[in-house]
């Protein structure tokens, strides 16, 4: 008979926030498999309720300190869908901007910190720092150039103050942005580099069969790659405006997980994030991006999600061409905001986070208070992948050592950068080999 075993991951490491990992296999396969976020529910939805519509950048923003800006701009957007307004390309180019920093930021502490240990053999960036210093220092000041755009448009680093409805409090002058650019260009050189280091990696051989391939899920927009603007769109022909989101997407509570399971109706599981951005809008990206990719040999659609962390760094590298595209470009708006009216309505917004798409919904009534909000993260959007994943890879991989196998689990979650924190740290795992049953 097949000998039972069970993985248990209590804690998982190099991700933001708590989570776990239940597994249960033996030699015929995988039976059993539940990526466990055991975080206290936050009811940020809860609490938004009779608030002020105005208030609702500077709350959504702590929900996560590590992409506050993707938070502050799905829920600008859905107010001022609400409220029917319409802001000129000046402002479209600022969010566009301060977005370009989270990206960076977010994208940056993800490849350097949390998942090159994975691909270099170390427990954790601070010990692959004793034999690696210089990779760790080229991801912080990559890094540094981000915060100093979302310091510069947002008011500080760390849960930015200047985002409003309609706009901003205050729209930067035009010198202002002149030595970020030169910070920018120096940035971008080493964002390069960070493209061939990347792909220069080993990377473990996992692409599911034809019958199982992931549906890729980001915004689609005709003009640029998207970050906060466009339609909902598939590798399945699914296209559709905000507002129809709660039409596709169905939430399901999970007895193990304080995070909401997300999937496609009569579809299922499905992928958002960098690599969904990607295999979406390669053709979007720019000349210089598209280049780079060509030069390291990458394609323009990739189905290995442990291969995402090359993803993110072409991403990096597309943020920093895009944000001095657009200081380049940049006109000071006339005002700095379209003045926002309450009155009642339901708005719809979707942006793009660095983890993938956010959607936010608010009902307000006619004094501007909120009635209703809900908000789903990537992460709980990629949760039910994140476990068909280890699903199907734990057979091909059965064969390794125990510690190996460890490394393969841990690495597969990392793949997705989940925040489990958004979505509602030392690794330990057990092994438990079952007693043998009776013939």
């Amino acid at each position: 008979m097949a000998k039972n075993k069970t993985i248990k991951v209590d804690y998982l490491a190099r991700v933001e926030g708590e989570g776990a990992l239940y597994v249960r296999y033996d030699d015929a396969g995988v039976h059993e498999v539940k990526l466990k976020i055991f975080e206290p529910p936050r009811f940020f939805e809860g609490f938004m309720r009779g608030r002020d519509f105005r208030e609702a950048p500077d709350i959504t923003a702590r929900i996560c300190g590590i992409c506050p800006i993707a938070y502050q701009m799905s829920s600008v957007h859905a107010m001022e869908d609400a409220l029917h307004l319409k802001l000129p390309p000046e402002l479209h180019a600022l969010r566009r901007l301060i977005y370009c920093g989270e990206w960076i930021e977010s994208h940056t502490l993800h490849i350097y910190m949390l998942h090159a240990p994975d691909f270099l053999g170390y427990p954790s960036a601070v010990a692959m720092a004793k034999d690696h210093p210089a990779i760790v220092q080229d991801g912080l000041r990559i890094k540094k150039a981000g915060n100093a755009i979302v310091s510069l448009l947002g008011g500080r680093e760390v849960h930015p103050i200047n985002v409003r409805v309609g706009g901003f409090y205050r729209a930067p002058r035009a010198v202002e942005l002149k030595p970020l650019r030169e910070e920018l260009l120096h940035a971008r050189d080493m964002a390069m580099n960070t493209v061939r280091w990347a792909a220069s990696l080993l990377f473990p051989k996992f692409e599911r069969e034809q019958s199982q391939q992931y549906e890729f899920v980001s915004l689609s927009h005709e003009d640029e790659y998207p970050m906060s603007r466009g339609q909902i769109a598939s590798t399945r022909g699914l296209s559709i405006p905000a507002s129809a989101y709660d039409n596709h997407f169905r939430e399901e509570h999970i007895e193990y997980s304080s995070a909401l399971h997300s999937t496609l109706i009569e579809r299922g599981a499905y992928f958002v994030g960098p690599m969904a951005r990607y295999n979406i809008n390669y053709a979007l990206l720019s000349p210089l991006v598209r280049q780079l990719a060509d030069e390291v040999g990458f394609p323009p659609f990739c189905a290995n999600p442990f291969q995402s962390i090359v993803v993110r760094s072409l991403e990096v590298l597309y943020a920093f061409d895009e944000a001095i595209r657009i200081i380049d470009g940049y006109r000071k708006p006339d005002a700095a905001h379209v003045t926002a009216e309450p009155r009642a309505g339901t708005g719809y917004g979707a942006t793009e986070a660095p983890r993938g798409l956010l959607y936010h919904r608010y009902q307000i009534d006619d004094s501007g208070k909120i009635v209703d909000a809900k908000i789903v993260a990537p992460t709980s959007q990629n949760q039910k992948t994140i476990e068909d994943d280890l699903r199907l890879m734990l057979p091909k991989f059965m064969h390794l050592p125990e510690k190996q196998l460890q490394a393969q689990c841990e690495q597969a979650i990392r793949n997705y950068d989940p925040c489990i924190s958004c979505s509602t740290h030392f690794l330990r795992l057990k092994l438990e080999q079952a007693p043998r049953t009776g013939v």
